[in-house]
């Protein structure tokens, strides 16, 4: 029998490996700007095409590479960061594996121009799926330039796996942010398809947060700093009220790599407890320097995982260190005993001269006997329905005992036998509000109540998926047109999303870089008192969360995040026409009595579990 082990060859080792570090185009673009970065440039720019399917180009005025090293770098395992085993625990480069560019040039086009600082000429080097083309003198500026063409040219199946070009994108972005981040010292653009998406000047790490984000994250950031033997913390947190659904902008960085630990995350999100709800996650972006020896980067192929030596340590720290910082700057609660503060409130900052006395005025003609008419408000989503009677409770409270002396009517019962069968007559109908959050009804065999609030998302919910099917949504035009500006990330994602949304009944086009135009808004959702822009982003951020959390497929999650921020929130107050249109679309849903997110929606106490309650 004749030996069956073999060597693997070098062109399908590297293939091997390339489906380890270059999973998609963004992948490639993080081991080519972490390179740039190792090379010592203070200025990279960044060129793609196609979402990185046609061109990934890179270019940095580092310090380039000799015609043996430009050679060299594309064979496996070398790289210039590491001599023997012992530099793995001493590792502060961003690269160090000697994998990434035999990897990239096993699946693509490349073509490489490099030039030090002190040469006359550089090196041109050209490479496609590993097999070496030309390489030849050429004139260029000093540093690096690489240009990935046709990635996965050679391998259709992996090509066929890539997302949509938005998609694609986005996962860019992510990359680029992080690599931006870690290095503010650095000047970084980046240009999609001819359009400038970003550049940032080298600055302090407060206005690379801002030039990443937005202007508007300039007052959302809290400074944390922490200078510990064990590590030395610093970075910024988010102020609790401006939290996200999503974990979007949540950063870690050890020893300036972008790092991905739940551990580490837990202990940022406890020092939150108090001031956030659960489903809530605030903005943070930290940096750990810790000694390189007392950790272990050399996990994972991407090098976003890590091992500590003292992890129970450094959880500690940053759980402290977060919270002083929320205490310091007044976000949370705190006491200090060696203060008076009875007298606070006493003190006046105005000079003596400045005070004037208050005056009194008062209605002679007030009767606080005569009775008042009050209405209720007005609930947009239900408004071509004639509105009833308000439900407030009178203020008279000694009036509740003639309530015996009237004839009560009979209410209607309602059998929840099968949904479908019910009979709705809405003028024998009579329900009633519970701390403006439950409706409740007499029933046949007990009270039923309904949760508004879940029972408004169900009706949405079904209407949307409707609309998103039929492509039928109706549109009303707003009178004044409002601009949304959102980040590279949103814009991208909203741009895949515009058909899906012009059939919700939104009217919206590009304007701009990165803005958006809303011209008109869902039917059902027309209100004066609707925040066009503040909607909208909101719809992003809930369809975000819902393809994030639940995996759903995009319509589902666009009618969710739609539903769940146009209904009516519990402490509405609703008038008896507008209780009855709700129960009556409720019931003619496919799915009355449960929620979007699967808790019920209406529940039956029978008048047995009631007589018990009364020991009867």
């Amino acid at each position: 029998m004749s030996d069956i082990i073999q060597l693997l060859p070098d062109s399908v080792a590297n293939q091997i490996a390339a489906g380890e570090v270059v999973q998609r185009p963004a992948s490639a673009v993080k081991e080519l700007l972490e390179n740039a970065i190792d090379a010592g440039a203070d200025k990279i720019q960044l060129i793609v095409k196609d979402a990185g399917k046609a061109l990934i180009q890179v270019i940095d005025n580092g310090c380039g590479m000799t015609i043996t090293d430009a050679r060299m770098c594309f064979e496996r395992h070398a790289t210039s960061k590491v001599r023997k085993a012992e530099d793995l625990f001493t590792i502060r480069t961003m690269g160090f594996r000697g994998e990434a560019m035999a990897s990239i040039a096993a699946i693509s086009q490349v073509e490489m121009k490099t030039k030090r600082h002190e040469d006359e000429v550089g090196t041109l080097i050209e490479i496609e799926g590993a097999t070496f083309i030309k390489q030849e003198p050429v004139g260029t500026p000093n540093g690096t330039s690489i240009c990935i063409k046709n990635l996965f040219y050679n391998t259709p199946a992996r090509r066929n796996f890539l997302k949509s070009n938005p998609a694609e994108m986005r996962h860019i972005i992510d990359e680029f942010q992080r690599v931006a981040l870690a290095k503010p010292h650095i000047a970084f653009s980046l240009h999609h398809d001819g359009l400038e998406v970003y550049r940032l000047p080298s600055s302090a790490m407060k206005q690379r947060i801002v030039h990443l984000f937005g202007n508007n994250y300039n007052e959302r950031l809290i400074p944390v700093e922490e200078e510990t033997t064990i590590i030395n913390l610093k970075g910024f947190i988010g102020k609790p009220e401006f939290a996200k659904k999503t974990r979007g902008e949540q950063f870690f960085f050890v020893n300036d790599r972008f790092i991905k630990d739940a551990y580490l995350n837990h202990a940022v999100n406890k020092a939150y407890q108090e001031l956030l709800p659960d489903d809530n996650f605030p903005l943070y972006v930290l940096f750990i320097d810790i000694d390189p020896s007392k950790i272990d980067v050399n996990v994972h192929p991407t090098k976003t995982e890590i091992k500590y030596l003292d992890e129970k340590s450094i959880y500690a720290i940053i759980h402290s260190a977060v919270k002083r910082s929320l205490g310091r700057f007044n976000i949370s609660p705190t006491i200090d005993f060696n203060q008076e503060t009875g007298f606070s409130n006493m003190i006046s900052q105005m000079a003596p001269e400045d005070i004037v006395p208050p005056s009194i005025a008062f209605n002679p003609d007030f009767n606080p006997f005569g009775a008042t008419k009050t209405t209720t408000k007005e609930i947009p989503f239900l408004r071509n329905e004639s509105r009833g009677s308000s439900m407030a409770p009178s203020k008279n409270w000694g009036s509740l005992y003639e309530v015996t002396n009237h004839h009560v009517p009979e209410q209607a019962s309602i059998d929840l036998g099968e949904p479908k069968d019910l009979q709705f007559e809405p003028v024998q109908k009579q329900f009633m509000q519970i701390h403006n959050r439950y409706i409740v009804s007499q029933i046949k065999s007990g009270v039923m109540i309904i949760d508004q609030q879940a029972a408004h998302e169900r009706i949405l919910y079904e209407r949307f998926l409707l609309h998103l099917e039929d492509r039928k949504g109706a549109s009303q035009q707003s009178l004044f047109p409002q601009t949304v500006t959102l980040s590279p990330n949103d814009y991208e994602l909203a741009k895949s999303l515009l058909d899906d949304i012009k059939s919700l009944g939104f009217e919206v086009r590009e304007f701009g870089k990165n803005t958006l135009v809303i011209e008109g808004i869902p039917v059902d959702l027309g209100s004066t008192n609707i925040n066009e822009t503040q909607l909208f982003e909101h719809l992003i951020e809930g369809f975000k969360n819902s393809q994030q959390d639940l995996k759903l497929d995009k319509r589902d999650a666009l009618a969710r995040s739609m539903a769940k921020n146009s209904a009516i929130k519990g402490g509405t107050s609703l008038g008896q026409q507008e209780m009855n249109t709700l129960i009556e679309e409720l019931f003619a849903c496919k799915t009355p009595n449960f929620s979007i997110s699967g808790k019920p929606v209406v529940q039956t106490i029978p008048l047995t579990e009631i007589a018990q309650k009364f020991d009867k």
